[in-house]
């Protein structure tokens, strides 16, 4: 995969009911399950056209016990994984297990200085392409969006810890939405959350090819759409989702030819809460490639 260091290399579910979750997302996405257990831990990988996207495994019960909830988790790929470790530490982070050797690499899962968790790994055993390897296609991950305390405060323990920049194509007068680039490639955007969100958190998006069918499929696999579809400037749609065991996720692709949605190409207005995620206002981004 070449030299990823700093950019997010594998992606993980935590869920509380396997079979059905991969069901789930194997619909709406067009993804496929392979097996990958190994003795002493029950795993499988979602797959995409053959190339391994991301894992799906129990939740463990010592985090439902602290109360913990289906999620994503993201890993982003490091060269020292001991140090970047400390590093975290030094920068005010956390690490919630410490660094140790799994079926995926040597991983360790951390939070940042918000508590937005997230995960490190050296070496993963699987992870997508290079970033010119078809990150665009249906079915891998397509952007990666932080909901911050303050986007502002957080960006630079990123940008120290993964030498991540910023990215805008020119200033945002709203000044709500900061995009940022690993390795000279544009992959995600932090946001400030609204005082009524719980936690900050890392929300992943998912590419599909018609953005109008993939939310039918969520709604009708039992999940729930909680905003959107939404139009964004560069002619992407975005739809933010829950899945039926409340894991969060987003979707992006083209919309299909019966809308009649027509949001304008330079602003993106809302007002909404979903899934215990809420925003509002008016944010007006450049025409950056998602």
């Amino acid at each position: 995969m070449g030299n990823q260091f700093g950019r997010f290399a594998w992606y993980e579910l935590l869920t509380t009911d396997v079979a059905a979750a991969g069901a789930f997302y194997c619909e709406v996405v067009g993804w496929e399950v392979k097996d990958a257990s190994t003795t002493g831990l029950a795993y499988a990988v979602f797959t995409a056209s053959g190339a391994p996207i991301g894992g799906i495994m129990e939740l463990p019960e010592e985090g439902r016990r602290l109360g913990a909830t289906p999620r994503w988790v993201g890993y982003v790929s490091v060269d020292d994984m001991d140090a970047t470790a400390a590093q975290i530490r030094r920068l005010g982070g956390a690490i919630l297990v410490p660094p140790t050797d799994s079926n995926i690499g040597r991983i360790s899962i951390v939070a940042d200085p918000q508590k937005a968790n997230f995960a490190l790994v050296k070496e993963p055993a699987y992870g997508q392409q290079k970033p010119d390897g078809g990150v665009d296609q249906p079915g891998r991950v397509g952007w990666h969006e932080l909901l911050a305390a303050d986007r502002k405060e957080i960006f630079d323990f990123y940008g120290e810890l993964f030498g991540w920049q910023k990215a805008n194509a020119e200033n945002d007068p709203a000044d709500l939405y900061q995009l940022f680039s690993a390795g000279g490639h544009t992959i995600g955007g932090m946001l400030t959350k609204l005082p009524s969100v719980a936690q900050p958190c890392w929300l992943y998006y998912f590419n599909v090819d018609d953005i109008g069918a993939a939310a039918k499929r969520v709604n009708a696999g039992g999940g729930r759409v909680l905003q959107g579809p939404i139009e964004l400037p560069d002619a992407c749609w975005i739809a933010r989702c829950a899945d039926p065991q409340g894991g969060l996720f987003a979707l992006q692709g083209a919309r299909g030819p019966k809308s009649t949605e027509r949001p304008s190409a330079s602003e993106v207005g809302w007002s909404s809460k979903w899934g215990g995620i809420a925003s509002h206002g008016r944010m007006v981004l450049p025409k950056t490639k998602r």
